[in-house]
């Protein structure tokens, strides 16, 4: 992420596990895809995710549906060792299906991540997200509100170094 403000040190401020903390973003959005909306939920999560520690190697945009996010997460996790957030997708709506491609892709479920980030705000009883692994990968899915994806990102950033150091192999017990 060049950004004028973010200079080139790849976010290595504080002290990382063994090889620094990756992430990548995926927004999940009919309108970004059509070039109708800006993509400003992935942007504030990068900024996000950047000011916490991570290196965000890759941003992706992908339109609404079971099948785009599941190829997309499938393709973003094949080989990677970090943190995947998606953004958009989870509410009530018929294009509402990021938590099922989510689903179609996870190896296993991290309930009590996706429990957090629902407790933020009360408007987070209406997102369907759900937060899984796969391989060594983190997969969370957040509001596509700009407001809303930083606040359940936060809501569980704590915990996410160590979940991904025991993904990573490492014996911390």
């Amino acid at each position: 992420m060049a950004g004028s403000h973010a200079g080139h040190h790849h976010g290595h401020d504080q002290p990382d596990p063994a090889h620094g903390l990756a992430a990548k973003v995926l927004t999940v959005s009919d309108g970004v895809v059509a070039g109708t909306r800006q993509d400003r939920s992935g942007e504030a999560l990068g900024e996000t995710l950047a000011a916490a520690g991570y290196e965000v190697v890759e941003r992706r945009v992908v339109a609404d549906g079971i099948e785009t996010v599941a190829e997309a997460l499938q393709a973003l996790s094949d080989g990677f060792e970090g943190l995947i957030v998606t953004t958009g997708g989870t509410g009530f709506t018929e294009r509402d299906l990021t938590p099922e491609g989510t689903r179609a892709v996870i190896e296993r479920e991290a309930p009590g991540l996706a429990e957090a980030m629902r407790l933020v705000n009360p408007l987070g009883r209406l997102s369907r997200g759900v937060a899984g692994i796969i391989g060594r990968s983190v997969v969370l899915n957040t509001p596509g509100s700009t407001k809303g994806c930083v606040e359940c990102f936060e809501a569980v950033a704590d915990v996410l170094p160590h979940a991904l150091a025991l993904l990573a192999g490492e014996r911390l017990h």
